[in-house]
């Protein structure tokens, strides 16, 4: 055993060597050892004193995680009284060991121990653990107290179920470690132990009240802590709390805010103390803004000004306007963290708090001799505008009357500021922002396009103006159309000249992707440009084959691409297979690495030639969907790290990492998480755009989006998984039903798992929606038994949810610090609920629409959701939504949804008088289907319900843009009951009020039902419609000649083709109708011969 003992020293020894081959070989040796031989041997030498420590810490880390990784594969098989051996080593290396750092390392192999050794039902099978902690928190030596206090850290949930009996026990050796007495180490571990404990216990707020007494103690030892500056980690235990317990910090905020307010304003702590005070202000702001709007009110004055002076800390490079390599500022600089937390502040906190401090610092800043605070002001204005978004609104004349004057500041760096914060204002407030001031930002912006001594201003330029264009109307962008191609094609030459001779590419690079930006807004008016353009994007992409030039490259066929699209497929067909041939041939020779820029630009392109060509794409589809489904199943790097070896690496740009408690920490590697999103969204488009000639790649592609409805990655991944099924089915339909019943017995089930276990609520909409659609493309009995019940099951589940979230908000309306922001984020919340709740109406319809009556035994099980729904005390969407539900009873139930008129009755009639508008149109469209649909023994009920239809028609305010779409349903509503289900009525007292309601023109799909039943009285004759010796017909065709120039209905509609052949009937009576024409407006008379001159 000695010997092996000595072997195994070896073996630690060379673990630690700087050679990297001497240490695999040395990795290699211990990871071929049985478990239960490395824990003999670590254990062992974690008590040989005579060791090295540095050997023994090793030993130590080791243990702990082989016992995190492996403890249930070996302890079990031991003895029982190798268990007790072994339990009872690891407990006397804590209480013997005398090196400081390496007792610390072997606190953490005992909680690892205790960890394993509590089950899942919270039973602790090592009582001996916590006898020792408490001897340890009691002994007289601080050594042992801290101990006791990092054991618990690492596992504070060690008590199991037995911890409210424990519970005053916790607290007072809590409290004992926090008083002066206990030395700053002991009372410094205990403010991390009860941290990890709150932490465990974020939900339950008795536990959190139980422990708020130690507070002050906490807030004491961190504000120490930052005296010391030696370890930061009790600040950011601090964070830690805000994060997941901010409630728990109340009683103390204002301490702690003040204590916070003193590190951030202090220039002399070092930068990093700072943002880690700055971040908890900024956590909280996230976290509990009402708490902070609350008891911190006063801080936040004072808070602004500190961030933004902390934004002026910038170095004044004069080669930074002249580089041509963008380099990004440093993610813990005091610019870049300051920048961040006045964007969160303001998200957080909400812009009626933060706009009147901004608005007191800028102007001030705005007018500073030093080019730093302008600066800064005006990158301040870009990172307010989500947060701020209703206040900046009412004041952007003001603002921008402030930021345009500084496109001619003396300083580069001040006019790439002012270009940054037009850029973002036109995405933040579009349309609105295009619509008032594209008058003054597009000259702005091309003059500092002109800034050639500056390059990079001049790109930032191009980039403002392509936040510009994307959200542009398109009619306001084309009145500068030749304004701005003439300066984009001057420096598209002048640049390009540039790139031969000195090798610079980034203005380049920019006036690329702001031509692409242009074309697609200005679609085909931009076809004037394209002879000009094609033949030196094409240059591009043939000839820009080196390394450093693939950026450039790539953005050329995002150009090129994108100008296809907007010129159409005549101008851009005779270019299509040579572009094409170009990009494959950089597929197929360019030997392209997976983190090359230019295969998203490829991918991307091929889907936007794909809808430009349609089913001429088919060709090249063999060689694209190589390349497409690689990127699209692209399996991202993770990671399980502890707490260790996350030192070091927390900062990485590329990765991203979720705390999982007790140690344990998982990381994503995020580059290229949205390559595989555009790569699955293009894959979309192919199976939308090529339909069967797609369908050889369904099945190839179904396997891979299905698993993928999983990928809680990325939530665009998931959206276009949902996305795609629908489409692939569709695809897969050339190929025979039993092909097709095979795919969906593969979908339906991972669909169905996928919406009920889905996070997000807009990515459980996309889901919902895909279902809806699937079983559309499907029809009658695409679910089987037992996927019905599932569905049933989830849909019951859904509306649970949607009524106790309901009445979790007005338990939150009860809240000690509610205020009118609260009330505006729970009325966001309750909009996503709604947005859910839709969803579900879809689905329903899907399977009553395909179903009929044979879904009623199935909706019956959850139809009792939806009378709730209808009572009056629900908000006005339950109210809304639900009626819809009941309506597709009506529609697709026929005369056998009179099961279902106990419930819908009642409130279909009071809700035509509802003061929501979108209710009123759900009751009213019910009335139409119930006339059209619901059979002689709703006659009575439909003659009821025509007075209130017909006070909604003569409304003075009927015809305003809130109220229009309710009335046309009404009309249409009375339509329907005057031809399907006049029984109970007298249909020629109503005739003629119904006439002069006409025209209707807003609603696509009821129009051709009004349209349809004028024509049926027309053709008959009908002496109320035609009037004596015919003299209404100028007014019907004036009605006619109306509906075509609104486009109230589609001109190959069975219904348009009878009205325009009425109309040719009066032609046959020149004078009849020359009296009719001369009465109609131009605009109609031009509609009337644009239909007449067809055919």
């Amino acid at each position: 055993m000695a010997a092996n003992q000595d072997q195994f020293q070896q073996v630690l020894d060379t673990l630690l060597s700087t050679d990297n081959n001497i240490r695999t070989q040395a990795e290699e040796a211990y990871n071929n050892l049985p478990v239960e031989s490395k824990v003999t041997f670590l254990l062992s030498s974690v008590h040989n004193a005579a060791m090295g420590e540095e050997l023994r810490q090793m030993a130590a880390v080791l243990l702990r995680r082989l016992f995190s990784a492996e403890f249930m594969d070996f302890f079990p098989k031991l003895s029982p009284e190798g268990q007790q051996q072994l339990k009872e080593q690891v407990l006397l290396a804590v209480q013997q060991e005398e090196s400081d750092s390496i007792r610390k390392k072997v606190c953490d192999v005992a909680a690892e121990v205790a960890r394993n050794l509590l089950d899942e039902d919270g039973n602790n099978q090592w009582p001996e653990f916590l006898q020792f902690l408490f001897q340890c928190a009691n002994a007289p030596t601080p050594v042992l107290k801290e101990s006791a206090l990092r054991m618990f850290t690492s596992v504070p949930g060690v008590f199991g179920n037995q911890q409210s009996h424990y519970l005053d026990l916790i607290k007072q050796m809590m409290q004992q470690s926090l008083i002066e007495g206990a030395g700053y180490e002991v009372r410094f571990q205990a403010v991390r132990a009860v941290t990890a404990f709150i932490m465990l216990h974020e939900k339950e707020a008795p536990i959190q009240k139980h422990f708020s007494d130690l507070l002050p103690s906490m807030v004491q030892v961190t504000a120490e802590s930052i005296e010391k500056q030696d370890d930061d980690t009790l600040l950011k235990c601090m964070i830690d709390i805000c994060e997941s317990a901010p409630k728990f910090l109340r009683p103390q905020l204002d301490c702690i805010l003040d204590l916070c307010m003193k590190v951030v304003s202090n220039d002399d702590i070092p930068d990093s103390w700072r943002h880690l005070a700055l971040e908890v202000m900024v956590t909280l702001a996230e976290t509990a803004p009402a708490m902070l709007r609350k008891v911190g009110a006063k801080y936040i004055p004072l808070l602004v000004p500190q961030v933004l002076k902390m934004m002026t800390d910038i170095e004044d490079n004069s080669d930074w306007s002249v580089s041509d390599e963008i380099v990004d500022d440093d993610n813990d600089s005091n610019t870049v963290v300051a920048e961040s937390a006045l964007d969160r502040l303001s998200c957080g906190l909400g812009g009626k708090t933060m706009m009147p401090h901004v608005e007191q610092n800028i102007p001030g800043m705005l007018s500073n001799h030093d080019w730093r605070y302008r600066h800064a002001a005006l990158m301040a204005l870009s990172a307010v505008g989500e947060g701020c978004h209703k206040q900046m609104e009412a004041m952007l004349p003001q603002i921008m009357d402030g930021v345009l004057s500084f496109l001619q500041d003396p300083h580069p760096r001040v006019r790439y500021a002012a270009c940054n914060a037009i850029g973002q204002m036109s995405t933040d407030f579009a349309p609105l922002f295009e619509k008032k001031f594209h008058d003054k930002v597009v000259p702005g912006l091309l003059m500092v396009l002109d800034d050639n001594a500056n390059p990079r201003v001049q790109a930032h330029a191009g980039a403002a103006l392509v936040n510009f264009s994307e959200d542009c109307p398109k009619n306001i962008l084309t009145q500068y159309l030749d304004a701005i191609m003439s300066k984009l094609e001057s420096i598209l030459s002048t640049k390009f000249k540039e790139l031969v001779e000195k090798g610079t590419k980034l203005v380049l690079e920019q006036v690329v992707t702001t031509i692409a930006s242009v074309a697609d807004t200005s679609e085909e008016q931009f076809v004037k440009y394209y002879d000009g353009l094609m033949p030196c994007l094409k240059y591009i992409i043939q000839n820009a084959n080196t390394e450093e030039l693939k950026m450039l490259r790539g953005k050329a066929i995002e150009c090129v691409s994108l100008i296809g699209l907007a010129v159409g497929a005549d101008k851009f067909m005779r270019d299509a297979s040579e572009v094409m041939d170009m990009l494959l041939k950089t597929q197929t020779e360019g030997d392209l690495q997976d983190d090359d820029p230019q295969t998203s630009y490829l991918i991307s392109a091929w889907a936007r030639i794909c809808k430009i060509l349609g089913k001429q794409f088919e060709q090249y589809l063999p060689l694209v969907m190589g390349p497409v489904m690689k990127a699209a199943s692209m399996k991202p790097e993770v990671a399980l790290l502890d707490n260790e070896d996350m030192q070091g690496i927390e900062g990485d740009i590329d990765w991203q990492f979720v705390s999982l408690g007790e140690q344990q920490n998982f990381g994503i590697k995020t580059s290229g998480l949205e390559d595989k999103a555009s790569a699955c969204e293009m894959l979309v488009c192919y199976a939308r755009e090529l339909k069967e000639g797609f369908a050889d790649y369904a099945e190839e592609v179904v396997k891979l989006m299905v698993p993928m409805l999983k990928f809680y990655f990325h939530d665009g991944v998931r959206t276009a998984a949902a996305e795609s099924l629908p489409y692939l089915l569709d695809c897969a339909k050339i190929k025979g039903p039993q092909y097709l019943q095979g795919m969906w017995s593969f979908i339906c089930p991972e669909l169905l798992k996928a919406i009920d276990t889905e996070p997000e609520n807009e990515v459980l909409a996309e889901h919902m929606h895909s279902l809806a659609m699937c079983i559309e493309t499907l029809g009658n009995g695409s679910l089987t038994e037992e996927a019905m019940a599932e569905l049933i099951r989830i849909l019951d589940k859904i509306m649970k949810d949607h009524f106790s979230k309901a009445a979790a908000r007005q338990e939150k309306r009860k809240d000690e610090d509610y205020d009118e922001v609260v009330e505006e984020q729970l009325e966001d919340e309750d909009n996503e609920d709604v947005y859910i709740f839709s969803k579900v109406a879809d689905v329903i319809h899907s399977l009553f629409l395909t179903y009929k009556l044979n879904f009623y035994p199935y909706f019956d099980q959850i139809v009792g959701h939806f009378v709730k729904c209808l009572a009056p005390e629900m908000p006005w969407p339950d109210h809304q939504w639900a009626l819809c539900i009941f309506d597709d009873t009506i529609e697709y139930g026929g005369p056998a949804c009179a099961k279902y008129q106990e419930y819908f009755l009642r409130p279909l009639l009071n809700y035509v008088s509802d003061k929501a508008a979108e209710v009123r149109q759900a009751a009213v469209y019910g009335w139409g289907v119930l006339g059209q649909f619901g059979g002689d023994a709703f006659a009575g009920a439909c003659s009821e319900a025509i007075p209130r239809l017909v006070e909604i028609i003569t409304d003075p305010e009927s015809r305003s843009p809130e109220k229009i779409n309710p009335t046309e349903n009404a009309i249409s509503a009375i339509t329907k009951i005057l031809k399907y289900n006049n029984s109970a009525l007298n249909v020629n007292d109503i005739l003629p009020h119904w006439l002069s309601w006409l025209p209707v023109w807003e609603d696509d799909d009821e129009s051709p039902h009004v349209y349809g039943y004028l024509c049926d009285l027309i053709e008959t004759n009908h002496p109320l419609i035609l009037g004596p010796n015919h003299v209404n017909l100028p007014k019907l065709i004036a009605i006619i000649a109306e509906a075509f120039a609104r486009d109230a209905i589609d001109v190959e509609h069975e219904v348009a083709k009878r009205m325009v052949g009425l109309v040719r009937q009066i032609q046959g009576n020149s004078e009849v109708f020359q009296a009719c024409i001369t009465q109609l407006t131009s605009e109609q008379q031009q509609a009337l011969h644009e239909v007449l001159s067809v055919n």
